[in-house]
């Protein structure tokens, strides 16, 4: 417990959740029968559940214990007998029901408000229809139920709606439809669902509206063929085509690459404006956020195509990595994400660019992730203990847990991983499990010891491994030793050693060496092999290579191996020669940024010293090397481009013990500036040679060759030049895609020019004009601004918040403008004596109690004031103080807020 909790009465201390205190249920239910009768205002949720005792409880249970949260119940029976109130009785969030048999029927009715719920959990409407979002535990705002992911039940689901509501949907394959009985006006009609396949209540899905769709199909390997239905508002129905392809794309490579065929005879999408989340894989039935489903070239970015075909593959993939197979408790929660977020990273890196794919996911990781490694919400990825299951849909569950599967990807082979996938499928299907069945599958499969790797499971915190080496010429012997270690979290303090892949190659003047490795098994060498992977499992290992004729220069953890913190003495010199020469895709980006770290740590230093950045100059070593990298015309273009972008001022925070925000932002800046001045003629010329008016394609080529062109234009719009302001100008007015269109406004916005800011003014307006009834790409507009690195940013903010564009109950909007303030707009939010941290509180105070998942999701910038300076502590404990001190404050935001403070 935390010192704040300990502050707290015991009334008000809210229950945390042990991991080591699960039990089965006491009950499970064979079948679910439900019926919805919607109004305006009002829906009367009827539920007959078939229930019966669980045979593995260590107990019989003599009593039902049912959770429910907002509902009205209006009666209850237990196999047709009403009961009385002494029959039962409530508690907070939940109904226990006394004396219960060893199996029964039980009927409820409830009352619910779906217009009136804005946390946007169990049923509630968005604009023009009602829909569901019931993961993690929002199914017990729809009616009194089992509600956890162990009690898995058929479900049948009659949706009975006005007729202005024509498209009804549920789980499952659709047995019946029609108008409704006793309905002598004829105005309403229904539609009854059957899902053959068990679930948890947390997989239910329900949508009513007035939606279009689009409609295709796909022949499974076996031959049976399934329709796929997207459905929108009608104004949308333009923008399906991307997520439709995505979905077949999706199913072809599951097949292929998994063996996992599709189960139902239908696949349905919908796209809901106001969702919490991105998507959710409800059986059957998956309900999206309409940000990651539409897509056209005029209003979506090629991220925005990206995106789509991510999160489609993601909640498609979930049809077995979740469904089919769900986890047993929510502390399992990255069994069924970890999996699916490699699955999807995978899927995407066979559509596109595999290396720019990784390097995409590692800087993620790594900006966001460590980060949260290194803060008050550190956890394992299976968590012991939490307050409230939301704040555990994080970075560490979903993208640490993808690379802890793709380290076991990495240590078992192919062919092993892929046995045990199956045999984890085949021996789990229609079961709620473990991480450690999942873990204990691959280990039968492969014949692989895992032990000490479930060690990744249980330890929270980023492993730092420091190498060191030495050459011996004579030997001709060349020695790597790996030390590893992890710093204290707050679930552990001393941390057992990880079982480590490290992916390596050796570097010579020639290029890769063939790889001989002392007293290693015969089957290792491979005669002219030049790729290993090390496995460390001691806190400390030596690994001898023999027959190296040169001192090479190690090419370590290659594809970023291992989610870790790699500290390694390289020179100037060796980067230069990874960055330039080493096949491995990735390496050569991390030996960029490396080099663009050193260029930012020596403007850091001269800003220390008070030392004007103006007319900073960069090494000559350095500008040949980025001008090498923009000459080479066999690299990917899309790799130039994350080659010349320098690493992000997050990621530069994360890797401080002090965070001098001042001193990255202009630093960082200095550097960019230097590069634009060096390397201008360069610049100027990509960007001439692109061809503005081609057709636009969200292919890996086409969209490589804007992603470099626009980073060649943020280049040259530093240099402040009116001639270069007007050419960005021109290419937000003449571009034929919202990629470029975005790109030249947010350099517009973002540049300290006179005419720069003139031009940004009208193209806003503008912008606003012409796509002010287009929802997410106001949500661009708002974000542009939003993350606007001019001073006064923080005014405009609180002015667009009375704006027209900003809903402050849609999560989109809240995290275009808010979030994008609060967590992109560093020197901004910190600035002006604590402003930002008291204009964020307002915010979490706000929402609370409107949308308390949202609420606690935006402290995260608050939560890292230990890393700040003694004066930004003060003033951002003291947001994080009076937020603790409100009133019927939700577990979601106290668990956040108390863990920050300890």
């Amino acid at each position: 417990m935390t010192a704040v909790e300990q502050s707290l009465p015991a009334k008000d201390q809210p229950k945390t959740i042990y991991l080591k205190d699960y039990q089965v249920p006491g009950y499970l239910i064979k079948t679910t029968d439900l019926r919805f009768e919607i109004y305006d205002g009002e829906t009367i949720v009827s539920a007959m559940l078939h229930l019966y005792r669980n045979p593995t409880a260590q107990t019989p249970a003599t009593q039902l214990i049912l959770q429910g949260a907002d509902l009205e119940l209006i009666s209850i029976a237990l196999d047709g007998k009403q009961l009385s109130t002494s029959d039962y009785e409530f508690g907070e969030e939940s109904l226990t029901i006394f004396d219960t048999p060893a199996e029964f029927k039980l009927l409820t009715i409830t009352r619910i408000k779906p217009e009136a719920n804005t946390s946007l959990e169990g049923l509630y409407r968005s604009r023009t229809m009602y829909c569901t979002q019931c993961e993690a535990e929002g199914f017990r705002k729809i009616t009194y139920y089992l509600d956890r992911p162990d009690v898995m039940s058929e479900f049948t689901t009659t949706v009975v709606a006005d007729k202005k509501y024509p498209v009804l949907l549920s789980n499952g394959n659709l047995i019946d439809q029609g108008d409704a009985e006793n309905n002598p006006q004829n105005n309403r009609h229904y539609a009854t669902w059957h899902d053959p396949f068990k679930k948890p209540a947390y997989l239910f899905a329900l949508v009513a509206g007035d939606l279009a769709h689009i409609e295709d199909s796909f022949t499974t390997c076996s031959g049976r063929d399934v329709t796929l239905k997207i459905f929108v508002e009608p104004k949308d129905l333009d923008k399906c085509d991307h997520a439709m392809e995505s979905l077949k794309n999706s199913m072809r490579w599951d097949e292929e690459v998994y063996g996992r065929e599709y189960d139902l005879n239908i696949f349905m999408i919908v796209a809901v404006d106001d969702f919490n989340m991105g998507a959710m894989e409800n059986k059957g039935l998956n309900i999206f956020n309409t940000s990651c489903v539409l897509a056209k070239p005029e209003t979506t970015t090629d991220a925005g195509f990206q995106r789509v075909e991510g999160v489609v593959a993601h909640e498609y993939f979930h049809n077995w990595s979740g469904n089919r197979v769900t986890c047993r408790d929510w502390f399992q929660l990255s069994l069924k994400e970890g999996f699916t977020v490699y699955r999807d990273s995978e899927f995407s890196a066979d559509m596109g660019s595999r290396t720019v794919k990784r390097v995409e996911d590692v800087t993620l990781l790594r900006t966001l992730q460590f980060a949260e490694d290194a803060g008050p919400m550190a956890h394992p990825i299976r968590p012991e203990s939490y307050i409230e299951i939301s704040n555990f849909y994080t970075m560490t569950v979903y993208e640490k847990g993808a690379e802890i599967i793709r380290m076991l990807a990495t240590l078992l082979g192919k062919d092993d991983f892929r046995k045990g996938t199956d045999l984890y499928f085949e021996r789990h299907d229609g079961q709620a499990v473990t991480t450690e069945d999942f873990v204990a599958a691959l280990a039968d499969a492969s014949g692989r010891d895992l032990t000490q790797f479930k060690n990744w499971y249980a330890q929270a915190g980023t492993p730092r491994l420091q190498v060191t080496d030495s050459y011996d010429e004579d030997a001709q012997e060349y020695s790597l030793t790996i030390k590893q270690s992890c710093p204290p979290t707050p679930e552990c303090q001393q941390k057992l050693p990880f079982h480590i892949p490290v992916a390596l190659g050796l570097l010579g003047s020639a290029g890769d060496l063939p790889l001989y490795l002392k007293d290693a098994e015969p089957d290792f060498e491979t005669g002219d092999n030049t790729h290993t992977v090390l496995e460390l499992t001691a806190a400390e290992q030596t690994f001898v290579f023999q027959r190296v004729q040169e001192k090479p220069v190690p090419s370590l953890l290659r594809g970023f191996s291992a989610p870790v913190k790699l500290q390694y003495n390289y020179s100037r010199d060796d980067l230069i020669v990874l960055m330039s020469r080493d096949s491995d895709g990735f390496n050569r980006w991390e030996a960029s940024q490396q080099l663009g770290l050193q260029a930012i740590y020596h403007a850091m230093s001269a800003y220390a010293r008070g030392e004007s950045l103006a007319g900073l100059q960069l090494d000559a070593d350095l500008l040949s090397a980025y001008s090498s990298v923009l000459q080479d015309d066999s690299l990917d273009q899309a790799m130039v481009a994350y080659m010349l972008s320098l690493p992000s001022e997050a990621y530069l925070s994360e890797l401080a013990d002090v965070v001098d925000v001042e001193a990255i932002h202009h630093s960082r800046m200095a550097v960019r500036k230097a590069l634009a001045r060096a390397l201008r003629d360069h610049f100027v010329r990509i960007y001439n040679a692109y061809d503005h008016q081609q057709v636009y394609a969200a292919t890996a080529d086409a969209i490589a060759s804007r992603s470099l062109k626009n980073v060649a234009l943020g280049y040259l719009m530093l240099l402040g030049e009116d001639d270069l302001i007007r050419a960005c100008e021109q290419q937000y007015r003449e571009s034929n895609n919202m990629t470029d269109v975005m790109a030249a406004l947010s350099q517009l916005v973002n540049a300290d020019a006179p005419l720069a800011q003139q031009l940004a003014e009208t193209s806003l307006a503008d912008f606003y004009q012409r796509w002010q009834h287009e929802s997410l790409v106001v949500n661009q507009w708002l974000s542009v601004q939003a993350t606007c690195l001019l001073p006064n940013t923080l005014d405009k903010v609180k002015g667009l918040q009375n704006h027209a564009a900003y809903d402050g109950k849609n999560p989109n909007k809240i995290r275009a403008l808010i979030a994008g303030f609060c967590g992109g707009n560093a020197i901004n939010f910190h600035a002006n004596a604590g402003a930002g941290y008291q204009f964020l509180a307002d915010q979490i105070i706000l929402l609370n109690t409107q949308n308390p998942q949202i609420a606690s999701r935006l402290l995260t910038p608050l939560t890292k004031w230990k890393k700040y300076s003694p004066e930004r502590q003060a003033l951002m404990k003291k947001e994080l103080e009076r937020i603790i001190a409100e009133p019927n404050l939700s577990k979601d935001v106290f668990e956040v807020v108390s863990k920050s403070l300890v």
